[in-house]
This record gives C-alpha cells, sequence and structure tokens, in this order.
C-alpha cells in the first residue's frame, strides 16, 4: 500500500502550456547555464532537458542580447522558457516582448515601485505570469533590521509585500519562490508563506551545492515540503549539468509517490556475495533508459541467491552469479544468462514490455 501527502489546493495559473497549481501536477524545472545569447548552445542544452522530462526552463537574462534571445530560442523548443532577470527592469519588459512565458523577478533588488509598476503593466499587456522569487541574500534592509537577520519571518515578510503591491496594481497571474541555502530555514518559511496566501508555489533549496550535498539539502527540503503537500513546481538546484537536477527532482516525486516517469531502477548496495560489477551494470542500463517514460520497476541485483525474493516486486529483473546470471519477473526466475550477456537481455526484455504496454 502507497501513501501520499494531501497536496493544498492553491490558485491556477499557465506557464505557457503548464498549468501550475490548482490540482495540476507538481511539475519539474530545471535552468540553464549556457550563456543565453549563445543561442545554438542554450537550444541544445534545452533539448537535453526536454528529453529528461524538464517542463518549464528558466534562462538568466543578464543584458539586452540574451533578452532578444529568447525570440528565436522559443522557435526551436517545445517546453515554456521563464526569464530570470534581476536589477534592471528594463530587461523583464524587453523579454517579456521577446516571448517569454513567464518573468522571475525579485522585487527587492528591482529596487523601487515605479520599476515593478512597469514590468507588472507590460505582463499584464502580454498576460504572462510573474514568479516572485525571494530569497535570504536579498531581503529589504528594514526587513533584515526588524527582524534582526534573513529569518524565516522576514522572508515571509517580504514575499507578503510583494505580492500585495502587485495586486495592487489589479495583476494577479502570481506565483511565488521564498529560497534560502539553509533546508530549516527554507522549510519554515515555506511552511509560514502557505498558510498565509493560495497562490501558487515553486518550492526549492537555493545554492544547494555540489552533487551530493545539493541532492541531500534538496531532496530534505523539497520532500518535507512535498509531504506537507506545499509546492506546485520544483527545482533541484545543483552545480552540476542541469539533466541531473531535473533526474533528482522526479526521483524526489517519485519517492513520495507523487509522480512516476519513466523506469524505477532498483539495485542493493552490494556486499561480499557480490560476483559481478553491479556499479558498471548499474550505470549501463540507467544510461540506456534515460529517456524513457515506460512506468517500470527494473531491480539489479548482485546476488543469485537472495535477489530475485528481495527484488519480487519488480516487474523485470536480473541478478548476477559467478560467471552466469538469471533473469527474473515478479521474483521468479525465467532463465539462466551468461554474465556478459545480462544487461542485453534485460534491456530486449524492456523493449517487450514497453511494446506491449503501448495501446
Amino acid at each position: 500500500m502507497s501513501f501520499q501527502a494531501k497536496r493544498k489546493k492553491t490558485r491556477q495559473i499557465m506557464v505557457g502550456n503548464v498549468k501550475v497549481g490548482g490540482r495540476a501536477d507538481i511539475s519539474v524545472q530545471s535552468m540553464t547555464n549556457t550563456v543565453t545569447q549563445d543561442i545554438s548552445a542554450t537550444v541544445r542544452q534545452i533539448r537535453r532537458l526536454e528529453a529528461a522530462g524538464c517542463e518549464i526552463v528558466r534562462l538568466a537574462i543578464p543584458d539586452e542580447e540574451a533578452a532578444l534571445a529568447i525570440s528565436t530560442i522559443k522557435k526551436k523548443i517545445s517546453i515554456p522558457v521563464i526569464a530570470d532577470v534581476h536589477f534592471d527592469y528594463r530587461l523583464a519588459i524587453s523579454a517579456a516582448k521577446a516571448g517569454a512565458d513567464c518573468l522571475r523577478i525579485n522585487p527587492g533588488n528591482i529596487r523601487g515601485r515605479e520599476k515593478v509598476k512597469k514590468v507588472v503593466e507590460c505582463a499584464r499587456d502580454m498576460s504572462i505570469p510573474i514568479r516572485i522569487g525571494v530569497n535570504s541574500g536579498s531581503l529589504e534592509k528594514d526587513l533584515l533590521k526588524e527582524h534582526g537577520g534573513p529569518t524565516p519571518e522576514a522572508m515571509v515578510e517580504s514575499a507578503v509585500r510583494h505580492i500585495e503591491f502587485i495586486r495592487s496594481l489589479d495583476f494577479h497571474l502570481i506565483k511565488i519562490s521564498i529560497k534560502a541555502s539553509d533546508v530549516i530555514r527554507t522549510v519554515i518559511a515555506y511552511r509560514l508563506l502557505s498558510s498565509k496566501t493560495d497562490l501558487p508555489l515553486h518550492v526549492g533549496v537555493t545554492e544547494a551545492g555540489p552533487l551530493y550535498p545539493g541532492i541531500v539539502k534538496s531532496s530534505l527540503g523539497i520532500g518535507i515540503l512535498l509531504a506537507d503537500g506545499i509546492g506546485d513546481t520544483l527545482r533541484v538546484s545543483l552545480t552540476r549539468d542541469p539533466v541531473e537536477e531535473v533526474r533528482v527532482g522526479y526521483e524526489i516525486l517519485s519517492a513520495l509517490n507523487i509522480r512516476k516517469r519513466g523506469p524505477e531502477i532498483i539495485a542493493c548496495p552490494t556486499c561480499g556475495r557480490t560476483n559481478i560489477n553491479l556499479f558498471k551494470t548499474v550505470e549501463k542500463v540507467e544510461k540506456e533508459l534515460i529517456s524513457k517514460k515506460i512506468p517500470i520497476k527494473i531491480a539489479i541485483m548482485g546476488c543469485v541467491v537472495n535477489g530475485p525474493g528481495e527484488a519480487r516486486e519488480a516487474d523485470i529483473g536480473i541478478a548476477g552469479g559467478d560467471g552466469m546470471g538469471i533473469l527474473f519477473k515478479k521474483g521468479k526466475v525465467v532463465k539462466k544468462v551468461p554474465e556478459e550477456k545480462l544487461v542485453e537481455v534485460l534491456l530486449d526484455e524492456i523493449k517487450r514490455y514497453e511494446k506491449a504496454d503501448r495501446p
């Protein structure tokens, strides 16, 4: 029996053709790390992200050339684009006019309500949403003084201040993020914000870091919030190839029984009974299945004695022995296979499963 958190219902908006909030699926987002105005490199990376399952992509817009590049980039990709703008409100306006599906701004660093107002008016004219992005590192000075630093309460007060101002301009296509690099502060801030608004929330832990610390921080922070029913879109922030961010995002959703995308691979951690190179075997299978969407559970086990029994819930699996291995389905042995053929046989079985699963 699987359990799933009851999700808080928020207002629904559209980011391009992707529904955000309400009862829509929690969407997985990432951000390119190419130079945006290098259109060919940016498009190549976005297409890789699309293949991995990225549903919304954010682009850094540091200058006018990057803003104008959105027009060409959009013609070559299939997913919505969010323009990420800091400091210069004019870049947000240029990005919107170039075809951005959403603007991400931090009103705290644009500095000046008249400038924010111009961005909001442009977004209204273009009928695109704005994501208010509040980060602990860029809070207003008065809030830092009042709260004694970038506390969760200070972050939420900043977010509410921005929401109220933008709503006062009769603009309501809003989603919010409120991030810190500290997991606990992030969780507390999101919980407090969620109690104060029904706007859709984009969740994540900012500046999470290299692969292992980043995965741990993001899995804890995002996972806790999703288990609380909080979150409508997510991004895993890693100092890494952004394709890895998408992969980790789906793993978090899958672990919480919220969304499944593609094969689920389970494998034993190895022990003294392991007589095959399980690490290499798992890596080969992962590489082959990275773009597959079929909902299949695959087991790769290192021991023919206990492997099938331990992975009896898997649809298909292999277990290695001493020069030989076995193919099994639902815990039952199907046939013996030479070790060097194990991966080939497994992939062939997965292809058969995929064909049979298609309507």
